[in-house]
């Protein structure tokens, strides 16, 4: 009941506000209802596609616990490597499109305050770093991922895309948060006790101005740290990190979030269609899945998203499951596919 009142609250929301974007040209981009509804779409019910599932012998497999999951350290080794492997592979940066639709699902990342800054966890080849840097001309966006050679071709091909004063306000590194953290320098031990204190001069611009006084010390002018982040993305990131290891990298991203920052969430949705797919022998934990190439997904529930972020110390904003159906032009085929959105705050 809360998710359908979320739903139509959103879709009301979208018919009678017409949100607009600027683009790195200066023009200005309308977001129609109809392109909205295209990530807001419950094409079908969730609770009905479930249903079938866990109704169907064939798929019976999913629902059972896996006996001897892979072990922890290993996994981590190997998905690195699996995962640097395929952004080789995929170098080009055609296999991924432009994630455009992100500014559509979590419009705070335009209006939010100049000077605005974004930590994007996993930034791969730069598909979701580039939509948020041409749709907010003064947000500043450092993004990590856990390969050199990825980090290198995203920032190639987002200078390539000639987006406004990219050189200042792109800032790529390499980490591989779920076992090693976030650096220093991006939020020194001093801030992060300052953000657990809830220090007034700490808080985020996401959801009102700061007054004058306040601006007069500002964390980006310490010498030690670029003071912590308003905003940190998992999109289709979570997923590749071990379910064993989540609640630490989720805690990680809670220390370097000013109080009321916010994390914007999106990822694989249980029962999903690409879930479905996967071979009995895939499975190397309970709801979780290694491809052929290696690169591993898990598959969440909103149960296990909300605990997950509820337990780190945030805030639920909003959750609910993405059901879109599109068609396979090709064969002709139907395809649902299912994602998981969030939004979950750091208490002021």
């Amino acid at each position: 009941m809360i998710g359908t009142f979320f739903w139509l609250h959103k879709k009301l929301h979208i018919l009678n506000i017409e949100q607009t974007i600027h683009t790195f040209e200066g023009k200005r981009m309308s977001v129609s209802a109809a392109e909205a509804a295209e990530y807001h779409s419950k094409d079908f019910n969730w609770e009905t596609l479930r249903q079938e599932v866990e109704n169907d012998p064939s798929l019976n497999y999913h629902l059972l616990p896996l006996a001897s999951p892979q072990l922890e350290e290993q996994h981590s080794k190997d998905s690195i490597k699996a995962w640097q492997n395929f952004h080789v592979r995929h170098s080009s940066g055609k296999f991924f499109k432009e994630r455009r639709y992100l500014l559509k699902e979590f419009p705070g990342l335009v209006s939010c305050a100049d000077g605005c800054k974004v930590l994007e966890v996993g930034c791969g080849n730069g598909s979701t770093a580039l939509p948020i840097l041409r749709g907010n001309e003064k947000i500043i966006l450092y993004a990590c991922d856990c390969s050199h050679e990825t980090l290198e071709r995203a920032k190639e091909f987002i200078v390539a895309c000639n987006v406004a004063s990219v050189e200042h306000r792109l800032h790529p590194f390499y980490c591989d948060f779920a076992t090693t953290g976030f650096p220093k320098w991006l939020a020194c031990d001093d801030c992060r006790e300052r953000f657990s204190l809830k220090d007034q001069n700490c808080l985020s611009d996401v959801r009102e101005k700061r007054t004058t006084e306040t601006d007069s010390w500002s964390m980006e002018e310490r010498s030690c740290c670029v003071g912590g982040v308003d905003f940190v993305t998992l999109i289709f990131t979570l997923s590749a990190v071990p379910l064993q290891t989540m609640p630490t990298a989720i805690r990680e991203c809670f220390s370097v979030l000013k109080p009321g920052g916010m994390i914007l969430f999106r990822d694989y949705g249980l029962y999903d269609m690409t879930m479905l797919r996967f071979e009995p022998d895939q499975r190397v934990g309970f709801r979780e899945y290694m491809r052929s190439d290696g690169t591993r997904s898990y598959f969440f529930c909103l149960d296990t998203v909300r605990n997950l972020f509820i337990s780190a110390g945030f805030i639920e904003l909003e959750i609910e499951y993405c059901c879109v159906k599109s068609v396979n032009r090709r064969n002709g085929k139907s395809m649902r596919r299912v994602w998981v959105h969030g939004k979950f705050q750091k208490p002021i």
